[in-house]
């Protein structure tokens, strides 16, 4: 494996497992921190190997090319939370700097242990259980009310792995799959929430830690589509308990890097969390422009333990619409359309193919009217996609 051509006055090579629009979006914050990327992409034409000169191919399930990968590399943190454990661990064996550690990664990877964690911890969560039998579910949903929510435990994203489901036999398909592989689902009560919030804040080695203004996250179809930094009209209150218990969470779980802690905000004023992830989150992408530090240059200072930057918003509200794929394949027109039509949008597209649903890219306009900036943002992600076309 081709190792990455070092910057001259000893400046570090961070590694990224994975090559998506993560990995791809730290590209530009390592050039302003002098850092080099390495970046183990799965094909010649990952969304991050376009836009990152070292990126060889392989697979984060293969265990030799991982290792190869990291011996060329001071540090290595992920592009996504997928990476096999036998894989972790041979990392781990030769002694490569993980961030976050395979120890705090395993909270991110499976549902069932984040949540054992979590309740361990007193951190709000949704009265939950770990099943095997129909009979487990029934008891499940009679005690907390039906519907109730179904998770398989790993690998789910984006509402993959997810079922709102309003009786046991919703589910004969996943409880046959947990038989054979004799591995639990997750159940959930399904929680009345007002709406959905996310703490994001990023912890280094050292233990400083650095968050930024809670934010509403809006779902269309299980995919996030809108985030409003800060959220509107939120108690400061709630504001603050949800900060401290995000960051609370890092530190009991040794997070290292950014950390996004998913929220339902509920009736009576209260929350519970939702998810984890231990990586730029989708949450996050509003602060590239709209904070005096962003979260992909925060995870690289993070993870290399530099001192952390600020995380204070540069305008009083900045608006993300999320760019998903349609049935227009040609983008680069839409792309200049916008941006003549709004000079102070900023629009930041993946290098990815068109799919329908797929994130392909975001927008992010930052000013002083919420309702205006809302608008721009989705028209501008509308038109890209092909949604509209004035």
């Amino acid at each position: 494996m081709t190792a990455p051509l070092r910057a001259p006055g000893g400046f570090p090579v961070v590694g990224i497992i994975g090559g998506g629009q993560l990995a791809r979006m730290c590209a530009g914050p390592a050039v302003e921190l002098g850092v080099t990327l390495s970046v183990l992409a799965e094909a010649p034409d990952a969304s991050a190997a376009l836009a990152i000169p070292s990126a060889p191919v392989g697979a984060h399930t293969d265990v030799d090319a991982v290792v190869a990968f990291a011996r060329e590399c001071d540090v290595v943190t992920f592009d996504h939370e997928h990476v096999p454990s036998d894989v972790l661990a041979a990392l781990a064996e030769n002694g490569v700097p993980m961030h976050p550690s395979p120890a705090a990664l395993v909270f991110a990877q499976d549902k069932l242990a984040m949540r054992e964690r979590l309740t361990a911890l007193g951190i709000p969560c949704p009265r939950w259980a770990s099943v095997r039998s129909a009979e487990e579910v029934t008891a499940f949903g009679d005690e907390v009310g039906w519907p109730i929510v179904a998770k398989t435990p790993r690998g789910g994203y984006d509402g993959k792995g997810v079922r709102v489901i309003g009786s046991t036999q919703e589910l004969s398909d996943w409880l046959e799959r947990a038989a054979s592989d004799d591995s639990p689902l997750l159940l959930e009560e399904r929680v009345p929430f007002t709406r959905e919030l996310a703490v994001l804040l990023a912890r280094s080695p050292s233990g400083q830690a650095a968050a930024w203004p809670v934010v509403e996250t809006v779902q269309t179809d299980g995919i996030c589509t809108e985030v409003i930094a800060p959220a509107p009209e939120l108690d400061e209150q709630l504001a603050a308990r949800a900060t401290e218990a995000g960051l609370r969470v890092a530190g009991e779980l040794g997070v290292t890097g950014v950390l996004a802690v998913e929220l339902f905000e509920l009736p009576d004023g209260e929350f519970v969390v939702n998810e984890l992830a231990m990586r730029p989150h989708n949450s996050g992408h509003w602060s590239m422009d709209g904070a005096v530090t962003g979260q992909f240059e925060q995870h690289l200072r993070a993870v290399l333990d530099l001192p952390l930057g600020s995380p204070r918003p540069r305008a009083p509200w900045t608006v993300m619409g999320n760019v998903l794929g349609g049935d227009h394949p040609e983008l680069y027109p839409a792309y200049r359309h916008v941006m003549a039509r709004d000079p102070e949008l900023k629009a930041h597209l993946y290098g990815k193919a068109v799919r329908p649903g797929r994130k392909i890219g975001h927008v992010n306009v930052s000013g002083t009217d919420l309702a205006d900036l809302r608008e721009r943002a989705r028209h501008a992600a509308d038109y890209i996609e092909g949604a509209v076309t004035e």
